[in-house]
């Protein structure tokens, strides 16, 4: 898969609300499904389950089965990489221009 591909599912994963929540419970620690569909209440395990497939094939959670329970980890590798070629480029740039206009403000003349 190209790392476009790879992004795609990335961005799609992180597009919907339901899915940003589920990852910011696994931020701290891993969790069961169960353990999820409980601090969800307002979604049904199917639609928790749906969820947690999108999160990862996008690479955003992995899964560990332990005996009948099923362990979802964070993996945050994938945010990374989208900050590494998205984000840190476009805030070096923004921090550039403002640093630009900031000196060019201040070598005006006042009037």
């Amino acid at each position: 898969m190209s790392s476009d591909d790879q992004d795609d599912l990335v961005f799609k994963a992180l597009s919907h609300r339901s899915r940003r929540q589920l990852l910011d419970l696994l931020k701290g620690e891993p969790r069961t499904t169960g353990m999820l569909c409980a601090l969800l209440p307002e979604l049904d395990r199917c639609t928790v389950m749906q969820h947690l497939s999108v999160l990862e094939q996008a690479g955003l959670i992995i899964v560990e089965r332990r005996g009948r329970e099923r362990w979802n980890h964070l993996d945050a590798l994938p945010i990374q990489a989208i900050h590494e070629r998205w984000i840190g480029p476009y805030a070096a740039y923004a921090s550039m221009m403002l640093s630009k206009l900031k000196r060019e403000v201040e070598k005006a003349p006042e009037h």
